[in-house]
């Protein structure tokens, strides 16, 4: 291995260690119920959830629901113009079912479900979770551990289960979300966001920013939602769910995967610090480099690229750990999965700058041209 190729392999150890630089193990604890309430009385919780055509989600997750340690005062689902068994299935559960209504104008619908729902609770805390989430028992008595420690607003990157392979193709987007949830850098961001699919802020602290209505328009609610609390003075801090709360994000097939990633993948850069923005960009060039090898077989660099390779390999199955169970093999595939997160990239670029509108849930959404609330 002559100078160059030497190099090479030091660049490609350089640039895989920018993911150590991003990667915090910041998971959940596990606290049991006890360990959630204070000595006077409990705080009382309400669970929103916003569900549109999630009739093959729902069972999971209000199941999940039953099994708590930490029994809800309520749950209510928000049935979001639903054309299959949404309300059947949420009051089977006996959840309170809240009849959604199309989103006015300026409102995206997502924000306006819940905002819907929200006028109907009563809880001191609020709990919101996306219809595809599952939780172990011991998950609302931790995320009320988690938000009582440290105060502000929290929530949850879940731990993303794939079973199909066009879902493990996302384990690279996956795993670069992980990357901007979990960055150090993003600590002292006055726009750090909150991850939409688990989120948990006292009632107070919602109020005082307006809750959803303060964002009504924005495709990337969560993000915005989580600059809103900074604005305010209210703490925002963002957690790994693994071992307590999941979920799988598109079990009905690619096309619905393709546009749920592609929606915010060049919108929600623009919230990041850019001390999260270069690490995460060095990491992706050394990662896509390393997949050039197959093309340098019988050359010099054909061995410092395959160290790359390698050296990525392992470095995806040890994160993963942590933020996803995408089968053993494609840690070892990851050039398919980071063709998939380009194809990602291109498709939101198409989406946001073309298009200037992103495709969710049967609905256009206009893409709006501010970079914060």
């Amino acid at each position: 291995m002559g100078i160059a190729e030497l190099v090479l392999a030091v660049v490609f150890a350089f640039l895989c260690l920018c993911g150590f630089v991003l990667f915090r193990n910041n998971s959940l604890e596990i606290s049991e119920a006890t360990d959630a309430m204070p000595a006077r009385r409990p705080p009382t919780v309400t669970v929103l959830i916003p569900a549109r055509n999630e009739e093959a989600n729902l069972p999971h997750l209000l199941h999940s629901l039953r099994l708590q340690t930490l029994e809800p005062l309520e749950v209510i689902v928000i049935d979001d113009c639903s054309e299959d068994r949404t309300r059947e299935i949420a009051e089977s559960f006996g959840a309170t079912v809240v009849e959604g209504s199309p989103p006015p104008p300026e409102w995206t619908g997502k924000n306006w479900a819940i905002w819907t729902g929200y006028a109907y609770s009563k809880g001191e805390v609020l709990v919101f979770l996306d219809a595809d989430i599952r939780l172990a028992p011991q998950a609302l008595s931790s995320l009320l551990h988690a938000r009582k420690r440290t105060g502000g607003v929290i929530s949850v990157v879940p731990f993303h289960t794939a079973e199909k392979l066009y879902e493990k193709l996302a384990m690279i987007t996956n795993l670069l979300g992980v990357f901007a949830f979990t960055s150090p850098f993003e600590r002292s961001n006055p726009r750090k966001g909150l991850y939409g699919a688990c989120i948990v802020a006292s009632r107070e602290d919602y109020d005082r920013v307006n809750g959803h209505a303060g964002i009504r328009s924005e495709v990337l609610d969560d993000l915005f939602l989580g600059s809103a609390f900074m604005d305010a003075g209210i703490p925002v801090n963002n957690y790994l769910g693994a071992g307590l709360v999941s979920f799988r994000m598109y079990p009905h097939g690619i096309r619905s995967e393709l546009e749920g990633f592609s929606k915010g993948a060049v919108l929600s850069t623009a919230t990041l610090s850019p001390w999260t923005i270069l690490p995460t960009a060095l990491w992706t060039i050394g990662l896509l480099a390393s997949c050039a090898m197959p093309f340098f077989i019988g050359s010099s660099y054909a061995w410092p690229l395959l160290f790359g390779y390698l050296l990525y390999m392992l470095q995806i199955t040890y994160f993963n750990r942590r933020s996803g169970a995408f089968g053993l093999l494609m840690p070892a595939l990851h050039m398919l999965s980071s063709l998939f997160f380009v194809l990602i990239m291109l498709l939101s670029l198409y989406q946001v700058v073309v298009l200037r509108k992103v495709v969710w849930k049967g609905r256009q959404i206009e893409v709006k041209g501010r970079a914060r609330p």
